[in-house]
């Protein structure tokens, strides 16, 4: 199931790559609501990383995620993978029109990052 969350990108981080060749850029939209706003934070893996590349702080976007969780240790974590960002003010879209296949063996398995 694929979601969608419209905002305004409020910080973009450097792209991290991982010794086993598996890379992802994290970035965070604030999602605008008049009463308590959400700084909300999104991935983007292997060949969508260049989706953040193209956001600059402040753009409106509207981003089309799915939601992947998964337990390591016994603690359980969730990460909000984007593959598609769209500028709100009409441009063309950043990305494809269909997420890529998850493929749980493409995450990371170094003992340091558990997520």
């Amino acid at each position: 199931m694929s979601y969608e969350l419209t905002g305004t990108v409020k910080e973009i981080f450097p792209e991290q790559t991982f010794a086993s060749g598996f890379n992802k850029r994290e970035f965070v939209i604030n999602d605008g609501a008049e009463k308590f706003p959400q700084d909300i934070k999104f991935e983007c893996l292997k060949e969508r990383v260049e989706l953040v590349g193209k956001l600059k702080q402040g753009d409106q976007v509207k981003v089309s995620f799915d939601i992947n969780g998964r337990e390591w240790n016994g603690k359980y974590f969730v990460n909000l993978v984007a593959w598609k960002v769209e500028a709100e003010s009409g441009a063309a879209p950043t990305s494809d029109d269909q997420p890529p296949p998850f493929d749980p063996g493409d995450e990371v398995l170094d003992e340091e990052v558990p997520f």
